[in-house]
């Protein structure tokens, strides 16, 4: 007996018929959509001022960990001394931002302060 599968890809976006599945990542997390051909060419159009400005990720870092402030090979810091040192660097005039990375000069002034 013969027996035949076939597997119809419906698009994620709008119920229609899908034609390739395009994966992408962003923030540590990877994802998959199924996708008709114009879908998939408006997601990387979209995509493309990023990808651009962008460096491709090492493939044997880890995916999903990130580093703590100051990145290149320094510890990961915690919540709290990031939110010290942020509170720091307002009180004394440094730029910082509410979020993401702290620059490494920040934190090395930080650390020589204390």
């Amino acid at each position: 007996m013969a027996k035949h599968t076939q597997v119809i890809l419906i698009d994620d976006l709008d119920g229609g018929e899908a034609n390739e599945t395009v994966t992408f990542a962003i923030d540590g997390t990877s994802y998959e959509i199924d996708l008709s051909d114009s879908n998939a060419k408006r997601l990387r159009e979209a995509l493309s001022p990023f990808v651009s400005g962008a460096r491709r990720a090492d493939s044997g870092q880890a995916r999903g960990r990130r580093r703590g402030a100051g990145g290149g090979g320094q510890r990961a810091m915690t919540r709290e001394k990031s939110a010290e040192i942020r509170a720091w660097a307002k009180a004394h005039g440094h730029p910082v931002s509410e979020r993401g990375r702290i620059a490494a000069s920040i934190v090395q002034a930080y650390e020589e302060a204390h």
